[in-house]
């Protein structure tokens, strides 16, 4: 399965949005130009990218001199599988999805011998998605690197 340019382009955006939108601890808002610029995105496809995120409640715009978009949660509240679905990116990997038949993907209606083997992955597509915050984008704790942080006496990682 593969996510499409319209996820991976609203994920690059938003990392970069919470990348970019804090200075001194303070939040300030981020212009499209700025972002496309940076992340090598069309405007215009960030446009129609954030009027989505700005529907699903995950940015905020902010007119005037100085405006452009803020999160409208902190980075550790918003995870990648928010940003994915907002954008019209379902997390699948089935064929059987939008085909004529609601039981299957063959032409009788069935499911093919391998349909619960992609269900399963996109699941756990889904799953991993939900569990990656933009704070783990931008801090580079996704994967590997995420499960390395070294843990306290507690058990809770520092």
């Amino acid at each position: 399965m593969r996510l499409s340019t319209k996820g991976r382009y609203a994920v690059m955006a938003m990392a970069d949005l919470a990348k970019h939108g804090r200075a001194d601890g303070v939040q300030r808002a981020v212009s499209l130009a700025e972002i496309a610029a940076r992340q090598e995105i069309s405007l215009s496809y960030l446009e129609q990218l954030f009027a989505r995120l700005r529907k699903s409640g995950l940015v905020q715009s902010v007119r005037g001199p100085g405006g452009g978009y803020r999160l409208a949660r902190g980075a550790h509240e918003t995870v990648v599988a928010d940003i994915v679905l907002a954008v019209d990116e379902p997390i699948r990997a089935t064929r059987c999805i939008g085909h004529s038949s609601p039981k299957g993907c063959m032409m009788a209606g069935e499911r093919c011998i391998t349909h619960n083997l992609w269900e399963d992955l996109g699941d756990e597509i889904h799953r991993y998605l939900a569990a990656v915050s933009l704070e783990d984008v931008v801090m580079n704790r996704t994967g590997a690197r995420r499960r390395a942080v070294p843990e306290n006496d507690v058990g809770v990682a520092a």
